[in-house]
């Protein structure tokens, strides 16, 4: 590496203290999820005092989702080009990955090992069939139907994207964890972020509303913490580069959005006013 090479050496020093930048983002992220929460409590669900109409704030929701929709797939897009365009993310996210290797305890690897089951296929799977499993018996069958679109939609989009960009995982001979298949975009990042996002989703719709009122923000931060957590694990073990999991966490945010936005909307139309 270049003594001059700017990028490369902050690269390698924030790879050299990825524990610490794992926790700074984690922390950062948080509040952030809270403020957009509490932004959506305020400005798109209806209150008792509001003269707005339900249907305004339908819109104002939908008009949310179809941003996160765009942002998400305006993040994918550019990281993609970015690998496209030439070898030097890929360089950079080689100098990360092998600092991150160089720098980590081997405890702090045993917990992410633990940590990435939470994404891995089977336990998604599993949970996925417990979720549609519960909301059946309670008379829910199409929130069911939701969920397992939802899930299911996110399993095979990302095996598409993984087949369409077809990129190498990094080295990871030796690890607690061994992947195998294309690297790009990660899917426990993004089967993260729609799993535990739409879990957290479903159960705000069953649970009575004023349980759900006080439930949601907790509900909400535990889902971005499971989902960033799973998505970093991957980083941590090798077995993914960090561009990949961006890319994960920027897919699994956009189609999340549509699930939500089309469950909202199909929602607010039924004849009957509620989801069942």
């Amino acid at each position: 590496m270049p003594t001059n090479d700017f990028p490369a050496a902050l690269v390698q020093t924030l790879g050299a203290h990825a524990l610490l930048l794992f926790a700074v983002l984690l922390a950062l992220l948080l509040p952030l999820v809270a403020a957009l929460w509490w932004l959506a409590r305020r400005y798109a669900l209806p209150r008792e005092s509001s003269t707005l109409s339900p249907g305004v704030y339908l819109l104002i929701r939908l008009t949310a989702g179809f941003a996160l929709l765009v942002g998400g797939a305006a993040l994918f897009a550019e990281i993609a080009e970015e690998l496209g365009d030439g070898i030097r993310a890929g360089q950079l996210d080689q100098i990360f990955s092998d600092a991150v290797r160089d720098h980590t305890a081997a405890w702090a690897l045993q917990a992410f090992a633990g940590i990435t089951r939470l994404g891995d296929t089977t336990t998604l799977s599993v949970l996925g069939g417990v979720v549609a499993a519960a909301l059946l018996l309670r008379g829910r069958r199409w929130l069911a139907l939701a969920w397992v679109l939802a899930v299911c939609g996110n399993a095979l989009l990302n095996t598409t994207l993984k087949a369409l960009f077809a990129r190498t995982r990094p080295l990871h001979e030796g690890g607690p964890i061994q992947a195998e298949g294309w690297s790009f975009p990660s899917g426990h990042s993004s089967g993260a972020v729609v799993v535990y996002g739409m879990l957290a989703y479903v159960l705000l719709r069953c649970l009575p509303p004023a349980l759900a009122w006080r439930a949601s923000l907790p509900l909400v931060l535990l889902a971005a913490a499971t989902a960033f957590s799973v998505g970093s694990s991957r980083v941590f073990l090798q077995v993914h580069f960090a561009t990949d999991v961006l890319a994960g966490f920027a897919s699994g945010t956009a189609w999340l959005a549509v699930c939500v936005a089309s469950i909202e909307w199909a929602s607010h139309y039924r004849a009957s006013g509620s989801w069942r």
